[in-house]
């Protein structure tokens, strides 16, 4: 079974959320740390994982992106909260190894 995750990147001060989707949230988590791509997060040093909800379907990962994407920061601020009062990083501990 194939897991996919929304999941919510945000910068140090957290003035910006990015959300985004994924079916490897440790690499893309990476990813965003890195910089590999120069887009948004990069952009505007969203590098901290706040929030993250799995989905064992990859259409329905994407459906929730967008609604979460079409909310407002309130709402959004509401969801990491509920798990993440003080928006730690949820990626602090984990291990990154690629072979690519």
């Amino acid at each position: 079974m194939n897991k996919s995750y929304v999941y919510f990147m945000a910068n140090k001060n957290n003035t910006t959320i990015y959300i985004g989707v994924t079916s490897n949230l440790v690499k893309r988590v990476y990813e965003h740390k890195t910089k590999k791509f120069k887009g948004f997060t990069a952009k505007y040093n969203c590098n901290k994982l706040v929030y993250y909800e799995e989905f064992t379907d990859i259409n329905q990962a994407i459906a929730r992106e967008k609604q979460l994407k079409a909310g407002n920061r309130k709402r959004k601020e509401a969801l990491i909260n509920a798990v993440n009062l003080d928006w730690k990083d949820l990626s602090e501990g984990w291990l990154f190894y690629f072979d690519n």
